[in-house]
């Protein structure tokens, strides 16, 4: 059985965030957010100490290539509806596993 991943890293600009404090609270309800709805693996992967810019990772899984870009299709979206968060650029890997 081939296990597909696929890799989406999101930049994001957060013009309203005066802390890290501020940055992370409304990262925190993007990350939480995409796990729960979609089951991926999130994480803040970037500019860390930046207060109002972020790099995001979520990876999905799945059995087949298609179902995975349409795991990865809706959480791209789900991240575009956070009007606090302006997405200012994506890309995405693909890791191909066949034990």
């Amino acid at each position: 059985m081939t296990a597909y991943v696929l890799a989406l890293t999101v930049e994001l600009h957060l013009p309203e965030s005066r802390s890290l404090k501020d940055k992370r609270a409304s990262l925190r309800s993007i990350v939480d957010g995409a796990r729960r709805r979609f089951g991926v693996a999130a994480s803040e992967t970037g500019r860390q100490d930046a207060w109002q810019r972020a790099e995001l990772c979520f990876v999905g899984v799945a059995g087949s290539p298609g179902h995975t870009t349409e795991v990865i299709d809706a959480v791209e979206r789900f991240v575009w509806s956070f009007t606090e968060a302006e997405v200012t650029a994506t890309e995405r890997h693909w890791l191909e596993v066949d034990p």
